[in-house]
């Protein structure tokens, strides 16, 4: 295989492993977001742990670094912790294409971060990006969960932060595995105070999906690492939003969820316009 073919490969695999962890977040059932974030963060902790120690990486901050790692960390917490909610109280595919909205927000982010130029086609992808959402947002439709739509479309604005400061943190020359470490440990200690106050013991069924919330979000973390080792991102982050095929698969075997014509529309918009960014990026870089 080449390595842009490994780079796709390992990208649907992160998109599946991801898709389940979205699933065994809503099988957790009544376990509090706090408490599922935690663990999904927790599992993610001694992963990155693990492999800082078989890559003998030297577990260093640079003084530097830190403002950085903090950004990149409250960010993430928050996007996790409104993600996780969204997933519990909206169709889970619905929660996943809003959070599929952070490579917009990054562009935006990376304006103020990386002091990047936008361009008019790119300001074009993120308006498009915005009627799709508002399509799967629904506002002003009787029935429709507003608020958990609008927390879970935050959780992507707060990944694109996120996202931004990987990129810049990668920039200044620091291990991956040192910033997934510092985001899973970060997030840990910032979810104790709601973990304590609204703690649910979990049956065996729900500490075996917990466990598997973090299994599968350590896979879809380093498949993806992985993939953007064998290929540039422009080439292969297209294939990403496989994920959302999976998501709406699983969730219809599992929940019988079945996405209203709105929704279906946010979601055509959203990957088409996904797509034409994909194939800009590409010309532009060429």
């Amino acid at each position: 295989m080449s390595s842009k073919q490994k780079g796709i490969l390992y990208t649907i695999c992160s998109a599946f492993c991801f898709s389940w962890m979205n699933i065994f977040i809503r099988l957790t059932g009544d376990i509090p977001t706090m408490e599922k974030a935690f663990f999904r963060n927790l599992i993610a902790f001694f992963f990155a742990l693990a492999v800082l120690k078989r890559s003998n990486i030297p577990l260093k901050i640079e003084k530097n670094h830190l403002p950085g790692l903090l950004l990149r960390s409250g960010l993430g917490t928050i996007g996790i912790i409104c993600n996780f909610y969204a997933v519990d109280h909206l169709l889970v595919a619905d929660a996943n294409i809003l959070n599929k909205l952070s490579p917009f927000f990054v562009i935006i982010f990376s304006i103020f971060i990386l002091k990047e130029k936008i361009s008019l086609p790119q300001v074009s992808f993120i308006a498009l990006a915005f009627i799709g959402a508002l399509f799967i947002i629904k506002p002003g439709v009787v029935g429709m969960d507003l608020v958990p739509a609008l927390i879970g479309t935050c959780g992507g604005i707060a990944a694109g932060g996120a996202y931004t400061f990987v990129r810049y943190l990668g920039n200044k020359g620091v291990a991956g595995a040192i910033i997934v470490l510092f985001f899973s440990g970060f997030s840990c200690i910032a979810m104790v105070p709601g973990l304590i106050l609204n703690f649910k013991i979990p049956t065996i069924l729900q500490l075996i999906c917990l466990i598997m919330t973090g299994v599968s979000a350590a896979g879809g973390q380093f498949s993806i690492t992985a993939a953007y080792k064998n290929a540039p991102a422009r080439e292969i982050s297209i294939y990403n939003y496989t994920e959302i095929m999976f998501t709406a698969l699983f969730a219809w075997l599992l929940f019988t969820q079945i996405p209203d014509g709105y929704s279906f529309i946010g979601y055509i918009i959203i990957c088409l316009t996904s797509f034409g960014m994909f194939l800009y990026n590409n010309r532009k870089s060429n």
